[in-house]
Parts: structure tokens; C-alpha cells; sequence
């Protein structure tokens, strides 16, 4: 472990802890990996323990006792794909549930990635070694479509149109509850739980500008069936802003509760719509529903 201590000048003055220490400590650590040493008691400052967010003051005496990550190296893992489109610039993904798209906090076998790595040696590289041509991401337990970038340029291109919000993505979904409107918008902001850094929230002060549209396909007992549009990309924005107005998404152990009909959060990526980075294409495609969600309607429907 190596020590490191700085004294804050005005030029630093008022920039967050883990960031004026990601920019000053000459080590291969990411802004996670500093707010972990932070939150373990590695990182005083002016002799007392410090948060991440805690902001610098002209003087402060700031000591650090770290060491570089060790390094890791991906495996190609031959884990079967599910190809909906390929060609030279781009593949169009149908990630099944339970599948983690890339790797990170110890896990580093078993992700998309390291299928990828075996079905490609033509991945993008603008995510770093991690994350290999992963333009955006599903969460584990959310099923469906995803875009992966096989150069830098439609790399680039498909993040600015992701940022611009011109991709169009569509979901399915079954929430908890019979939803009463035909169809609604969401639009509160959504932030990270400082209680639990896993979970987002909606913070109304501090939180990032997030906006939700449903419709309702098919109302059952006590579960409705609706198709989702996210106008913006918060992390778990579905799944907070449906259980925000009371109708936590099926099966979601983080924002709702364990539903023993599915083992997982009832979201599916149903389809995904952008402009071909390299033809300039309007492209567009779909996937069907997972038979495990396809099962639950069917076992209300024979009812």
C-alpha cells in the first residue's frame, strides 16, 4: 500500500473528496474504487474520517493509504447468443434474463462480455477493457434487445444518439396492482440512494431529470400488462418511477417485492429503434415476450 497526502490549493478548493482524489493519485483505480477506500476508513482528512462527498477547503490536509487494483484479464466465454442482427459496424443482441452485461463489483466471468470476446474479435473499444463495444446496458435480471458496437465511430454515434434520446426503445412489462389509467407519464427525477449506493431513487432536490410513458396492453386480477417508454436513460428508471406510483414492476426484490410466480423482475426490451451510424438506415427490431412472463398471462387467461 502506498501513502499519499496532499494540501488543497485554490485551484482544488470545493471539489468533491473522491474526485480531487481520483485527479491527483497516480494509480488504477476508478472513482468507485476511491469512494469504496473512502467509505473503508483509508482516506482522512485534516486527521478525521471523511465522505466522498465531502468538499475541499483551501489548506485541508488530505492523506490516503492505497494500492493499485491487481489486474484482471477477461476470459472469452462460450456462451450462446442470441444474434437478432449482425454486420460489419454493429450487433443487435436478445440478452436473456439473468445475464449481467458486463463485468464489475468481483464479477468476472459469466457476462455478456465474455461472450462477446468469444464471438468477436471486432468489439469497440471507447468502453475500456471491461466493457468492449457496450454501447448501454439492461440490467441483470431485464430480458431483451441490446445494440453492441463493433467500431469507435458507430460506438460514438450510437452514444450521441442515446444522450439526444432519438433511439427508440419500447417495453413490456407486468406491474403489481390493477392500474387504473389507460395510459400515464412519469416525470420525476431520479438519483442515487445514499443509503444504499446500489439503488437509485427519486430525489427531488438533487436527482437527474427522468421521464417515463405507459400504456396499458391488458389489465389482469392483480397484475397489468403494459408497454413502456423511457424518454431518458436513469439507471433502474423503469422500475423506480412504475414503483414510485404504485405499481412496482412484478417480481422486482429492489423497488417492490418476491412475487413466486416469477423469479425476476418482470421488464423485457421488447424493441429498440435507431439510425444506422454507418448507412444512415432507420433501423428497427423486436422481440418477443420471455416465456416466463408469457406464462404468468397464460396461466390467467385459462382462468
Amino acid at each position: 500500500m502506498d501513502r499519499y497526502e496532499f494540501e488543497v490549493e485554490e485551484p482544488d478548493k470545493g471539489v468533491r473528496l473522491d474526485v480531487y482524489l481520483h485527479g491527483k493519485i497516480p494509480l488504477r483505480l476508478s472513482r468507485t474504487d476511491i469512494q469504496d477506500k473512502i467509505k473503508q476508513g483509508d482516506v482522512s482528512v485534516n486527521g478525521l474520517k471523511a465522505k466522498a462527498h465531502y468538499r475541499t477547503k483551501i489548506g485541508d490536509t488530505i492523506s490516503a493509504g492505497l494500492s493499485a487494483k491487481e489486474e484482471i484479464d477477461l476470459i472469452p466465454e462460450n456462451i450462446p447468443l442470441d444474434v437478432v442482427f449482425e454486420d460489419d459496424e454493429l450487433l443487435v443482441i436478445n440478452k436473456p434474463a439473468g445475464l449481467i452485461v458486463h463485468p464489475g463489483s468481483g464479477v468476472y466471468r459469466g457476462t455478456l462480455v465474455n461472450a462477446l470476446l468469444a464471438y468477436s474479435n471486432n468489439l469497440s473499444g471507447i468502453g475500456g477493457k471491461f466493457k468492449p463495444g457496450i454501447v448501454h446496458r439492461l440490467d441483470k435480471d431485464t430480458s431483451g434487445l441490446l445494440v453492441v458496437a463493433k467500431t469507435d465511430i458507430v460506438h460514438v454515434d450510437l452514444a450521441r444518439q442515446f444522450k439526444a434520446h432519438t433511439i427508440f426503445r419500447r417495453y413490456v412489462a407486468l406491474v403489481k396492482g390493477v392500474v387504473e389509467l389507460d395510459e400515464g407519464e412519469v416525470d420525476v427525477p431520479i438519483g442515487r440512494n445514499l443509503r444504499d449506493r446500489t439503488k437509485m431513487a427519486v430525489k427531488f432536490a438533487e436527482g437527474r431529470e427522468s421521464k417515463t410513458l405507459y400504456r396499458i396492453l391488458k389489465r389482469y386480477r392483480d397484475f397489468t400488462l403494459i408497454e413502456v417508454y423511457p424518454r431518458t436513460g436513469r439507471t433502474h428508471q423503469i422500475r423506480v418511477h412504475m414503483a414510485h406510483i404504485g405499481y412496482p414492476v412484478l417480481g422486482d426484490r429492489t423497488y417492490g417485492t418476491e412475487d413466486k410466480r416469477i423469479f425476476r423482475q418482470a421488464l423485457h426490451a421488447a424493441e429498440i429503434g435507431f439510425q444506422h451510424p454507418a448507412t444512415g438506415k432507420e433501423m428497427k427490431f423486436s422481440s418477443e415476450l420471455p416465456r416466463d412472463m408469457q406464462a404468468l398471462i397464460l396461466d390467467y387467461k385459462g382462468e
